[in-house]
């Protein structure tokens, strides 16, 4: 008599269509979007198929990009949290407040650099307008002294 030995299950065989989705999936919304439109530049059946199975699945419409932002956040939170070593607590307090100090005074830099920017803006226009004004004057003058005015 043989005993029987059970084996591993063998692994699903997946179909090229399986194994599409799933590279296109790890690729991101961005490479969906690119197959759907080559697929309506080569073969526009194939493109509208594309599309209507991105819609179907709601591929098109997932919130993909949103978890990422969050995982960003969760980041920049976790900032503020104390370590529970007190000097590195104190060292990153003080490195933050020294950062925001700079943030400000760089931005307040940027303001008065706008501001000057926009007085010499301002003086070159005034400047022009004088210039303007004063040829006007000059051609007036000149042409009041070489015709008597008629009334």
């Amino acid at each position: 008599m043989t005993s029987f030995t059970p084996t591993a299950p063998a692994a699903p065989v997946q179909g090229w269509f399986s194994r599409s989705e799933a590279w296109l999936d790890s690729k991101g919304k961005g490479a969906w979007i690119a197959a759907m439109v080559l697929g309506f530049v080569f073969f526009w059946p194939v493109g509208l198929a594309l599309l209507f199975y991105m819609i179907w699945s709601k591929r098109m419409f997932s919130k993909s990009s949103c978890r990422h932002r969050k995982s960003w956040a969760r980041h920049g939170y976790s900032a503020m949290k104390p370590s529970g070593n007190s000097a590195f607590d104190a060292y990153k307090a003080d490195t933050l407040h020294r950062l925001e100090q700079e943030q400000h005074d760089f931005e307040a830099f940027l303001q008065r650099l706008r501001e000057a920017k926009d007085k010499a803006e301002f003086d070159e226009f005034m400047d022009e307008r004088a210039r303007t004004a004063s040829s006007e004057d000059l051609e007036d003058d000149g042409e009041d002294q070489g015709e008597p005015k008629r009334h």
